[in-house]
């Protein structure tokens, strides 16, 4: 099984904005007295920002994905989660997000985090089979959610890994500190961004659904797959149709679950 990758174009899409409206889900990172931190799996830096701007600390972010790295403000260090460059105890907090969620093997990452860290672990992961879509177009919600149904059931990670995230912590020697839903929305209203236009177009032609035909293909039949796709077309002109009008709204609303462990002092 393989890691997925992902584009800075999704990454921003997703992760941008999220944190802008509330922060105390990040409360018991106890960033204010951290000297040296690492996100890991930091993609084009969106958290990395954040976390910066909550503590004076080090923000060290760490990405397998040199081409991502690149585009993210020093200090920054190429290494994979599962083998980090990082002496034991290096720093006070290692924090992924949306990390684990993507791995063949989230505990050899976690442990990996607790032999870095000489104080806290933090996770922060969706439970990507309770995400839900409100929209001013009827059809959108139905086929949103049954297009996510196919494809995770076509992934081979644990796609509700934030819920459950804990159960991982005490074989990796954490102690669980807490665990705290944050709700990040992702809104389209007008006026219409360039992103959210670009969007509606991909619908009306279906190319969402093409970057991952691979994987619904592997679950669903070919004239289910053809229906589904003709339904996302004509989705996506009523889509496109409501925007001219400038009455469109959608809301798309993804739980992650904060999970923050403390490391156990040994025997």
């Amino acid at each position: 099984m393989s890691v997925r990758r992902f584009d800075a174009e999704y990454l921003e899409r997703t992760r941008t904005g999220m944190w802008s409206d509330s922060r105390g889900a990040l409360a018991d990172l106890d960033l204010a007295d951290c000297e040296r931190v690492l996100d890991v799996g930091c993609g084009s830096g969106e958290l990395t920002s954040v976390l910066r701007e909550e503590t004076a600390g080090t923000v060290i972010g760490v990405d397998a994905d040199a081409a991502l790295l690149s585009g993210v403000p020093s200090p920054t260090v190429l290494g994979d989660a599962t083998r980090l460059p990082f002496a034991d105890d290096a720093v006070d907090l290692v924090v992924c997000q949306a990390l684990l969620i993507n791995l063949p093997d989230p505990a050899a990452a976690l442990a990996e985090f607790a032999r870095v860290a000489r104080g806290r672990v933090a996770v922060i992961e969706p439970d990507n089979s309770a995400v839900s879509v409100e929209s001013t177009v009827d059809t959108e919600p139905t086929l949103a959610r049954r297009a996510r149904e196919l494809y995770l059931d076509g992934v081979e990670t644990d796609v509700a890994m934030g819920a459950s995230a804990a159960d991982l912590f005490p074989e990796a020697g954490l102690s669980v500190v807490s665990t705290r839903r944050y709700d990040q929305e992702l809104t389209t209203a007008p006026p219409y961004s360039e992103g959210a236009l670009a969007a509606a177009k991909r619908k009306a032609t279906a190319a969402g659904l093409a970057d991952r035909a691979d994987v619904l293909g592997s679950v669903a039949d070919e004239q289910e797959f053809d229906r589904l796709r003709q339904a996302w077309r004509s989705m996506g002109r009523d889509v496109i149709e409501q925007m001219s009008e400038g009455t469109y709204e959608r809301t798309e609303t993804v739980p992650f679950f904060v999970t923050v462990g403390e490391i156990r002092p040994s025997a």
